[in-house]
């Protein structure tokens, strides 16, 4: 990565403000943490600066506040984070004016405190240019950390390095070392996984890892737009009409580059997409009846996709096979992150459902880098560059 990082510049007894992604899934009741994987990734980024005598002011946002939602307060994820980090995390009521810098200017070398959920404030997600001056006026330096957030142009994101010298954190430039090695240096064969509903979501990374990948595996609904393109029934499964003739041009484009695609042999149908589905068999991709609903890739499917991917040396992971939040419809997604946690080169999960899945499974520790950000590694893989990322400070 040619962008700065934290250990490029000098931080001892400056004040450091650091956007991280603490936005955590909170229990509903008792408003506890209920998963602390991202606040653990940006450990490495708190401690060591911490160590080297900055002032370390953490800003992040919490879901999707309309307004200053008290559910969506930082106290919990402060405490969740002083017993992660063992030292104590001084909880800021706001994340600017006047009362925020008062309570700063008590800060000594290597403390740390979290401000307020910067989502509070409409101004974050319109990158007004005020708030991310008011958001400046507390650091003498900016770090991004955040790469959940880094596809977003937002004050705490992109505007605030308008004002301050900005550099990476170390969860970032994991990130971009990992995923950028993968797409311009892999190991071959390189094969991508990609699944979830929508093509429409994944047109821009197929499109990128056309000319780079040895193989292509497709599943989840996406796989049925798909299969419709080859001229298959597909009875009741999504469907994206509009897309049907892209997803034939997308085979012929990779057949012509020499990347082999593999869509479904066999797929698991069911009347119903839910625990209450009373019929659910597996049936060849070519014989789907009119009245079912695909949900899952068959054993056929999961065998062949088994093999391609424990032959190859880098593999990126985007999107489930099936509806795997239902039991019966998980089989297929378990078993592709089966195949992965065997796989003796790079593997890598990007973001979202199946960071999820893979997380869910038991199979994380045997995963080279699980994203901790859907939506943005999804947009690096496109071959975008990040507005978050984009706004650091070059080498």
């Amino acid at each position: 990565m040619n962008k700065k990082t934290v250990r490029d510049v000098d931080v001892k007894g400056k004040r450091v403000l650091v956007r991280v992604d603490f936005n955590v899934p909170i229990d509903k009741n008792t408003l506890a943490v209920k998963d602390d994987t991202r606040i653990r990734e940006a450990l490495p980024t708190i401690k060591y600066l911490a160590e080297h005598g900055a002032k370390v002011i953490l800003v992040s946002h919490l879901g999707r506040p309309k307004g200053k939602d008290p559910n969506l307060k930082m106290d919990n994820v402060a405490k969740k984070l002083e017993a992660l980090l063992g030292k104590p995390v001084k909880k800021l009521d706001d994340c600017i004016g006047e009362h925020v810098k008062h309570e700063l200017a008590k800060m000594n070398e290597g403390d740390v405190c979290l401000l307020e959920n910067v989502r509070f404030y409409a101004e974050e997600e319109k990158n007004d240019p005020e708030f991310s001056k008011k958001l400046a006026e507390l650091a003498d330096l900016y770090v991004n950390d955040a790469f959940g957030t880094a596809h977003r142009a937002h004050s705490s994101t992109a505007g605030v390095a308008q004002y301050l010298p900005a550099v990476a954190g170390f969860l970032i430039e994991k990130e971009v070392a990992v995923m950028g090695k993968a797409l311009t240096n892999p190991e071959r064969p390189f094969v991508a996984i990609l699944g979830g509903a929508k093509v429409s979501d994944k047109i821009g990374v197929i499109e990128n890892l056309l000319g780079r990948v040895d193989a292509l595996l497709i599943g989840g609904a996406m796989a049925f737009t798909f299969l419709r393109a080859k001229g298959y029934k597909t009875g009741k499964s999504l469907v994206e009409e509009d897309k049907v003739t892209l997803a034939k041009e997308i085979m012929e484009k990779a057949s012509a580059r020499g990347v082999k695609v593999y869509l479904p042999k066999d797929v698991v149908v069911a009347d119903k997409t839910d625990d209450t589905a009373g019929v659910v068999k597996t049936v060849k991709a070519e014989e789907i009846p009119d009245e079912l609903i695909g949900v899952d890739i068959g054993p056929e499917t999961v065998k062949e996709f088994s093999a391609v991917i424990k032959g190859a040396k880098t593999v990126i992971w985007n999107g489930p096979m099936g509806i795997f939040e239902t039991k019966k419809f998980s089989e297929g997604t378990k078993k592709i992150a089966e195949a992965l946690a065997e796989v003796k080169g790079v593997t890598i999960v990007g973001g979202g459902d199946s960071a999820s899945a893979v997380q869910k499974m038991g199979y994380a520790n045997k995963i080279t880098h699980i994203s901790t950000g859907g939506g943005a590694s999804l947009e690096f893989l496109e071959g975008r560059e990040l507005p978050g990322i984009a706004v650091l400070q070059n080498k």
